[in-house]
């Protein structure tokens, strides 16, 4: 259930976590979705036709998409809880005029993105030694250097599947997929303002209207900068970021971690991505003494390698000089932010208002010291014994998936056992982190917003780097504690369930078992059973890459997975978009198998007491309930292209597979969402 989570990405995780969409779920597989019933319609819908809107068409009705969101629901509902709670804390900090430390930066931080007056008295100077450093690029090799200074550890493929950076390319820091003992550079196609290839490539009207707008943002950046022959720069800027595009893997491809594999010395660049000097380019992002890196894309890496080679310098100035300035925007005077807006928010995802400036001030704290943040919340706002609960909740929902892989029949007793050993040998993180990261080499200056945000970015970037020379840490959590998700990290063999999504409606200390086990117990199960979806089930109990399974296990395991994959490609949001099975198959088993362990996890806290008339009720509709959103058009055209999680709907929809779901809400052949027995995917 991980969503996008690095530094640069925070404030779309916190505003918004898990994919989603308020429409009826597909009436079989294979057809298409009726419209979104009418408020009035919604009491008539029955479980079997429509379970997501049974469970959630009273919250349906009476709720509409906030206008600066450009979607709604419980994660967001969380999320602006969360945030308000945190603001207040802050606003406390700013106001103890002798508070130090980290809470004072943090206040700091924030004091000086709110500072709107400040920022627009200085209008663009302190950006200008940045754009005159690129102005100042006369050749090839400072172009390569350039390049190289501008990396930024800003992606994470395989723990919270980010992709995106609008950077040359990404860097990952993190234990290699086949070196467990060592962190590894991780290097990942980049160059991109579009949130993937498709946007650049697809032939349709819709996608031409996008890319038609999106070099009018390119060419109205470069004049708010003030540069002059906009138009031509902006076009240059579109065509050498179509040939990048052209040269990069598709979404599906980037999920393969198999495809992701490629084990690089830094000599062998120079051989197999020809066009730039990679020593400088290494050398200029401080890798220089980086012997082996994971190329995640190779043929993006040498597509890419080639235009820096072959594409004229000047060109390359104005995409350097754009993405610096698109990507600040937040920090400079109010007619960047807008503009950004305009063509982020309001043209890519249909969202009518910008959030208001306290909310981007608080996201953009977030991203440049989460964990310090972090802890100020946890402090206030997560009681020990919420902590004591959540773990017991863990330790049973472990145990009964290890029962259910006790009584797999297709699986043989050497892949069962390994398949043990993880679940023994799992790191669950609750809450927080063990240790957290510090600060204090962060210099945050009072009313300077974007030298802040440029600090925070290179001093994120030096701890990953130095990361290089320490050892492994198999219980570094991958997200802060303020942040309404939950993660299970394959090279650690670790889940990590911060502290904020701990809370209603996911868990609620006042509410039943049923309904605390049907939400935030299926999450624990979603995160364990990632541990042996297509994905985790490719690493060991070690985190390495590694082929435990034996030949048959892997077949009927592959043979049941295409089961699922063609059930959710049969969902279709819109008649020229289809739910696509393979890219969200990973989080479609999660889904499946942890509603599956959390039940019966459930059913095992009776220990033979007899369990209320309606428990099964309690715990679907809790499972139910915890997805309850609505989306707009253009974020879920976003999603279904480039998200690895299914929509809500469809998510909810996963209960169709499930026996004790039938006997519950009496679920009959010819109801919309009824599945035979025999067409039911059954894997864990």
């Amino acid at each position: 259930m991980n969503t996008s989570w690095t530094p640069l990405k925070r404030a779309v995780a916190l505003a918004l976590c898990g994919a989603s969409m308020a429409i009826a779920p597909a009436h079989g597989a294979g057809q298409t979705p009726a419209p979104a019933k009418a408020a009035t319609a919604l009491p008539q819908v029955l479980p079997g036709d429509d379970f997501f809107t049974y469970a959630n068409g009273d919250w349906l009705a009476r709720t509409e998409i906030p206008a600066d969101r450009s979607s709604w629901g419980a994660f967001a509902e969380m999320a602006e809880t969360t945030n308000a709670r945190i603001v207040k804390l802050i606003e406390a900090a700013l106001a103890d005029k002798a508070l130090g430390g980290e809470p004072r930066k943090v206040a700091d931080y924030y004091a000086a993105f709110m500072d709107e007056a400040g920022i627009e008295a200085k209008g663009v100077v302190p950006l200008k030694p940045v754009l005159a450093r690129i102005d100042a690029i006369k050749d090839r090799a400072a172009l390569t250097r350039a390049l190289g200074a501008s990396l930024r550890a800003d992606v994470d493929p395989l723990n919270s599947t980010n992709f995106q950076t609008e950077n040359l390319f990404g860097l990952w820091v993190t234990q290699g997929l086949s070196d467990p003992d060592h962190n590894t550079p991780y290097l990942l196609q980049g160059g991109l303002g579009m949130p993937d290839r498709a946007y650049y490539l697809t032939d349709s009207a819709r996608m031409a209207e996008l890319r038609t707008k999106y070099q009018q943002h390119i060419a109205a950046m470069f004049k708010l900068a003030g540069y002059g022959d906009t138009d031509a720069r902006a076009a240059r800027v579109m065509a050498l970021e179509t040939r990048i595009a052209q040269s990069h893997a598709t979404r599906e491809d980037s999920a393969d971690v198999l495809m992701a594999n490629n084990t690089w010395s830094a000599q062998d660049f120079a051989a197999k991505a020809p066009g730039m000097d990679w020593r400088a380019f290494f050398k200029a992002a401080r890798l220089g003494g980086a012997g082996r890196f994971i190329v995640w894309h190779p043929g993006a890496v040498t597509g890419i390698a080639k235009l820096v080679g072959s594409t004229d310098v000047a060109t390359w100035k104005d995409f350097l000089a754009f993405h610096q300035v698109n990507h600040f925007a937040a920090t400079l005077p109010k007619a960047f932010g807008d503009q950004k807006f305009e063509f982020a928010g309001k043209t890519l995802q249909g969202t009518p208002q910008q959030s208001l400036r306290w909310k981007r001030a608080l996201a953009a704290t977030n991203g440049a010291m989460d964990d310090a943040v972090g802890k100020m919340y946890v402090e206030r706002y997560f009681p020990a014994e919420n902590k004591v609960r959540l773990k017991q909740m863990v330790s049973n929902i472990i145990a009964a998936f290890g029962k259910r892989i006790d009584t797999l029949t297709w699986m043989a007793p050497a892949t069962r056992a390994q398949a043990q050993e993880k679940l023994k040998t799992m790191y669950v993180g609750v809450g927080y982190p063990d240790r957290w990261t510090s600060y204090a080499g962060l210099k945050v200056v009072p009313g300077d917003a974007l030298g802040n945000a440029m600090r925070a970015e290179q001093y994120h970037y030096a701890q990953q780097v130095a990361k290089l020379k320490q050892k492994v840490d198999k219980t570094a959590w991958a997200m802060p504690p303020q942040l309404v998700n939950a993660v299970n990290l394959p090279l650690q063999n670790a889940m990590n369930f911060p502290a904020a999504i701990l809370q209603k409606p996911f868990f609620d200390a006042a509410a039943s078992d049923g309904t605390n086990y049907g939400a935030i117990g299926s999450i624990i199960g979603h995160e364990i059973s990632h541990s042996f979806d297509d994905q985790g089930a490719q690493f060991d109990a070690q985190g390495r890459l590694r082929d435990w399974w034996t030949k048959d296990d892997m077949a009927y395991f592959k043979q049941a997975s295409e089961k699922l994959v063609q059930q959710y490609n049969g969902y279709k949001p819109f008649p020229d978009l289809a739910v696509n099975g393979q890219l969200t198959l990973s989080e479609n088993l999660a889904d499946l198998a942890g509603v599956a362990a959390s039940y019966d996890a459930y059913k095992a806290t009776f220990a033979g007491k007899a369990a209320p008339s309606d428990a099964d009720r309690q715990f679907f509709m809790g499972y139910a309930s915890a997805w309850q959103t609505k989306i707009r058009e253009p974020a879920l055209r976003q999603r279904v292209l480039t998200d690895g999680h299914a929509p809500a709907q469809y998510r909810t929809a996963i209960v169709r597979n499930l026996e004790p779901w039938y006997q519950a809400f009496n679920v009959q052949p010819g109801q919309a969402l009824y599945l035979p027995p025999d067409q039911r995917v059954r894997v864990w």
